[in-house]
């Protein structure tokens, strides 16, 4: 396979670096302190480029994680998605997963610097639109400073229509040298939204406890929303403390700790999971673009 030019952010005031691949979809491969690497790297970029199998820090975009059918509706205007088309792909269920800029190709650098980056897709291609038309310009700019790593994402609409915001990050944290079930998650006030076997919210809704404790064993894939602006949540273990912070645009969550993997994703939502087809999600519109942010920071 063809070696892709990564993008290494480096920290002015600490050895913390951050790399990313805009060729790969602009996911970000690692978020480093010297040699030890604080992103899951699962089956690697490769299997990422090649069968969507994700890793690091991927986009999912515009929608984050399922959908319950091949079509949705909006405004009475109905798309219907074609797997294997336009970057459509399913889990074993037939469920559209992760959206369609999975390894996509075509973000540009529009700014870069020794610690930012910033890079954008136009999402009025024909091959983008057939799945989800709404033009518009998506941009993602990338910041390491401080031993921490912000990722903001702006929705510019470039027609008369809105565009709505159902996209997220799936950031598959680890903590190196620590045994995954001495790690500690730390969970702000939110509600949880309990899945039915296809991993797609029930219609439930429930009260929520914040989590406070070791992980043990215990597996996560779960689903929240009612997530403030400025949510934390914490993973730590040994000597490191993970601090991922939902800044401003992100109302809903998921938590995937697979069992016997040493990760935990931690993925900030514009939405929750199926809102595309539910409803309830917000809108960019025309002339009034949306900005998202959310930050890890490695202590």
């Amino acid at each position: 396979m063809a070696e892709l030019e990564t993008v290494v952010l480096r920290d002015p005031e600490s050895a913390m670096t951050a790399t990313f691949v805009p060729a790969a979809g602009m996911i970000g491969t690692s978020f480093a302190d010297g040699d030890l690497e604080f992103l899951g790297q699962r089956r690697g970029l490769d299997a990422y480029l090649t069968n969507a199998k994700t890793m690091g820090i991927p986009l999912l975009y515009p929608w984050a994680n399922r959908l319950s059918a091949t079509t949705y509706d909006v405004d009475g205007a109905v798309v219907t998605l074609t797997p294997g088309a336009g970057g459509v792909r399913v889990d074993p269920n037939g469920s559209p997963m992760h959206g369609v800029l999975a390894a996509y190709p075509g973000w540009l650098v529009t700014e870069q610097s020794a610690n930012s980056v910033s890079a954008a897709v136009d999402f009025s291609r024909p091959g983008l639109l057939a799945s989800f038309p709404f033009p518009h310009v998506l941009t993602q700019r990338v910041t390491l400073l401080g031993r921490v790593l912000t990722v903001e994402t702006t929705v510019r609409p470039s027609a008369s229509a809105a565009v709505p915001l159902c996209f997220g990050y799936h950031p598959y944290l680890t903590i190196p040298g620590v045994p995954r079930e001495d790690w500690v998650l730390e969970t702000p006030v939110m509600r949880h939204l309990p899945t039915d076997d296809r991993g797609l919210p029930s219609g439930a809704a429930e009260a929520c406890a914040p989590l406070s404790g070791p992980l043990g064993d215990t597996a996560y894939d779960d689903g929240f929303d009612e997530v403030p602006d400025g949510a934390q949540f914490v993973l730590s273990g040994g000597d490191h403390r993970i601090t991922v912070t939902f800044e401003t645009g992100y109302p809903a969550a998921q938590l995937f700790a697979p069992p016997g993997d040493a990760l935990v994703a931690i993925e900030p939502m514009a939405a929750p999971t199926d809102a595309l087809r539910r409803g309830g999600y917000r809108l960019a519109s025309p002339g009034r673009p949306a900005t998202a942010r959310f930050s890890i920071k490695v202590n």
